[in-house]
């Protein structure tokens, strides 16, 4: 790493202060699409998914329906209506694609012009380790639209002149929030770094539009469901086991709700490390007050959409008596990333220890994070094995095809967190096109059976 601390190269880390931020986002792009294919390689051919992303892989709208109701995901049940079934691992690298479109794009669009390539890369690439980007990327197939309309904002706010591509934020937070419900954050944090000419006055505009983009998402979710359920609004489905606060106490009585989605956002956020999550909150601090002494607003800008996605999420969960999860925080991991970089490219700007550890660190938690991310998708290789062995089975049964044992007790399974005994019927579906019965640990769930259309799991 020795470029990072010659004095010859730190010149290069001031970046070139004439070039366009669209010229910039292609190299940036490139870089953060590289390390994504090497972080997923593992997940590439036979990616993973969960059991309630399969509709969308096998276009099967039945299959997503309730969704529309249960949490507003209309613009999701558009695409299952597309008819062209495409393969998986074509779908996989699709999403991974607009992943890196979305964290190059941003970053570009945080160091503007005066961003080198250097600290681009590396900004896009702690943007691109999220782990809750790697934990909402197993649902890649329903998400597809979602993240592309996000992806689209961001690439066009290394195009468009700020006041253009704040004027579109509207549009994008009604569609977006169609998509998964804390997308429009991400489109927030393409805004507040968008912006050039900062003063209270203009944060506090663009925070107003921000929220009436966000009601008037909510609003028209609420009218769809009017109109198709005949419900105005979003009632969870029963098995969040939610708990809907109607008063005061009700929202006091959901309060270690609050607790219980922080805390496992950090665990998950750190990957069970306990250090680690003292190290993040560390750096958070001494990385917000490095940039708040020197870009005062900029610091202002970041933290404000840090806490406004935060507090939307804290009255979700006292308002509807749910946990959030860790994945649906992937806009707070984002706004850290952006302020780790820019303090570490702020102390940079003249040679010394300071500008030497913040880089370091960065590059620690970059470094880290790739190695994290590609074992995380590495654990999902023997399910996938196991689950891909028996729809080959299924594929030489004539007729009916049974499967006699619980597949969430197969050792694979539990190594991959599989959710659902659904995931194995759908899986088979996938590979072998045949529909499977699924007999449970009693055999006579399924008295049509035979031996010789049964499928036995090894289970222990």
């Amino acid at each position: 790493m020795a470029f990072i601390t010659a004095p010859q190269a730190q010149s290069r880390l001031e970046g070139d202060t004439t070039t366009p931020n669209i010229l910039r986002l292609w190299p940036t792009f490139i870089v953060a699409l590289l390390a994504a294919a090497v972080i997923s390689a593992p997940n590439l051919l036979d990616p993973m998914m969960r059991y309630d992303d399969f509709p969308a892989l096998l276009v099967e709208p039945s299959g997503f329906w309730a969704k529309t109701l249960h949490e507003g995901r209309w613009v999701n049940y558009l695409w299952h209506l597309r008819g062209v079934v495409t393969p998986s691992w074509l779908n996989f690298a699709a999403y991974q694609m607009l992943w890196a479109l979305f964290a190059a794009s941003i970053a570009v669009a945080a160091l503007g012009r005066h961003g080198s390539p250097w600290f681009c890369g590396v900004m896009a690439m702690a943007i691109l380790v999220a782990p809750p980007a790697t934990l909402i990327s197993l649902w890649f197939n329903t998400l597809i639209p979602g993240l592309a309309l996000v992806a689209s904002y961001a690439a066009l706010g290394c195009r468009l002149a700020p006041q253009t591509h704040r004027a579109l934020l509207p549009i994008f937070v009604i569609l977006s929030f169609m998509a998964y419900t804390t997308y429009p954050l991400l489109l927030l944090a393409v805004c507040l770094v968008r912006s050039q000419d900062r003063s209270l006055r203009d944060l506090l505009g663009l925070l107003a539009l921000f929220t009436i983009s966000f009601a008037a998402a909510v609003l028209v979710v609420y009218t769809l469901n009017l109109q198709v359920h005949g419900v105005f609004g979003v009632p969870l489905a029963d098995w969040r086991d939610a708990s809907p606060a109607q008063d005061i106490d009700g929202m006091l009585a959901n309060l270690p709700l609050v607790w219980t989605s922080f805390s496992d956002l950090m665990v998950r956020s750190s990957f069970g490390f306990a250090p680690a999550i003292v190290f993040h909150l560390g750096f958070l601090v001494v990385a917000t007050f490095v940039v708040l002494r020197r870009a005062p607003l900029e610091a202002l800008y970041l933290h404000a959409g840090l806490w406004v996605g935060m507090g939307l999420a804290v009255v979700q969960i006292l308002k509807m008596g749910a946990i959030v999860p860790p994945r649906g925080f992937i806009f707070a991991w984002v706004f850290y990333a952006i302020v780790i970089s820019r303090a570490a490219q702020i102390l940079s700007q003249n040679v010394g220890m300071s500008g030497r550890m913040a880089r370091n660190g960065v590059l620690l938690i970059v470094g880290s994070y790739l190695l994290q991310t590609f074992q995380q998708y590495s654990t999902y290789r023997a399910w996938q094995s196991d689950s891909r062995a028996i729809a080959q089975v299924a594929s030489t049964i004539e007729g009916a095809v049974f499967v006699l044992g619980d597949p969430l007790k197969m050792v694979s399974a539990k190594g991959a967190f599989v959710q659902d005994a659904r995931a194995l019927s759908y899986r088979i579906q996938q590979i072998s096109g045949k529909d499977a019965i699924m007999c449970g640990d009693d055999p006579s769930t399924c008295q049509a059976r035979t031996d010789a259309n049964t499928i036995m799991l090894q289970t222990r």
